[in-house]
């Protein structure tokens, strides 16, 4: 019996794995002989993961929660490798898999390596360059001592090539994270504030703002969010607010009369939203991905991106962080000249699929 831990940390981290764990299950009916333990590092509090959560993306809930929230970056890091090197020690495996860029990912690949197991990244190898992202030292860090690489993209691949990675250990698979949006669709939810607004297909916007650069300067967000409704006409903006932005808002007492800011909502609910809107804007690395397999227009609030093929292929702009940026794109839009996107590579339903079947190779024989 072959047995492998998986590592999630945060909401996201979920919907990446979800879809692992299907096809896991599916190789064991089959006759592959392999277990796996579901670790939740419980790096995220976030009161909406209840049963009903795991009911919906049809996986167990997780075989342990280490609940390693709160304090600082350091602090963090290190309560996730004291808490995380005991779990291991408990229960070895033959391999620990990692997914995406939290903290979890990095702190959880580190204590693998020093007890000698080793550890496969999902989504290794992008990049996107910016050192002030928590999250890009968490990339790095993590691919540096990765074994096996499992891949979104081309531009992936030739990243970790760049840094002296061996082809034979990376493996472009595709993206987990469209596997669950794909499998999904049918089931999306439509939201109380569908009915609440009288929203139609085409004709609202949804926003989602969160990342520092954004929200933590004040006069920053109350001026992209004054570009926003003066250049959107006369649409509706649906803007689920995240916790850390709502309190800012508050202080700067921003409203106006299209603005409708709501409780962060579930998967199924918003991308309901997404999938009907008319276009999303967004700081969001995850709904870029989701908007362009659904062919929704997507205007990202950032100076650069670790997704470059959403821009390549798909349907977002990178308009980056100068609220007066956004005037053009919005205009864009609204004359009907947004482009229409094309299929990305591998991004299909069957990525998880082929991490199985390279699972299979990969560990030990014997």
């Amino acid at each position: 019996m072959y047995n492998i831990t998986i590592i999630a940390g945060a909401r996201p981290n979920f919907m990446k794995i979800a879809p692992i764990i299907h096809a896991i299950q599916k190789a064991k009916k089959e006759g592959f002989p392999l277990e796996y333990r579901l670790v939740h590092t419980g790096q995220h509090y976030d009161k909406n993961m209840s049963g009903s959560f795991f009911e919906q993306l049809e996986i167990p809930e997780p075989n342990v929660n280490l609940e390693c929230s709160g304090g600082s970056q350091a602090e963090q890091t290190a309560n996730i490798m004291i808490s995380f090197e005991k779990e291991l020690l408990a229960n070895p495996t033959d391999l620990v898999l990692v997914v995406g860029d939290v903290t979890s990912t990095m702190a959880c690949a580190l204590v693998a390596q020093k007890l000698q197991t080793k550890v496969a990244h999902v989504e290794g190898g992008i990049r996107s360059d910016d050192w002030t992202m928590p999250e890009e030292i968490n990339r790095l860090v993590t691919d540096s001592i990765t074994n096996y690489f499992f891949t979104t993209s081309e531009t992936a691949n030739d990243n970790l090539k760049k840094i002296g990675v061996d082809e034979d250990q990376i493996f472009f698979v595709g993206n987990t994270m469209i596997d669950t949006l794909l499998k999904q669709q049918p089931k999306f939810i439509q939201p109380q504030v569908w009915d609440d607004l009288q929203l139609s297909k085409g004709n609202y916007i949804v926003m989602t703002l969160h990342r520092p650069a954004n929200v933590d300067e004040e006069s920053q967000l109350k001026d992209m969010i004054d570009e926003i409704t003066a250049n959107t006409q006369n649409l509706p903006l649906v803007f689920p607010v995240h916790p850390r932005t709502a309190k800012i808002l508050e202080r700067l007492n921003i409203k106006h009369s299209r603005l409708h800011m709501v409780e962060p909502l579930s998967y199924l609910e918003f991308n309901y939203l997404v999938e009907r809107a008319k276009a999303v804007i967004t700081d969001s690395g995850g709904i870029t991905e989701e908007a362009s397999v659904m062919r929704v227009p997507c205007l990202t609030l950032r100076d650069n991106t670790e997704r470059p093929e959403t821009i390549t292929l798909g349907t977002n702009e990178l308009v980056g962080t100068a609220p007066e940026n956004l005037k053009p794109y919005l205009d864009k839009l609204f004359l009907g000249l947004w482009k229409e996107g094309n299929d990305i590579p591998l991004w299909d339903g069957k990525t998880a699929l082929r991490i199985v079947e390279s699972l299979k190779g990969l560990l030990p024989k014997g």
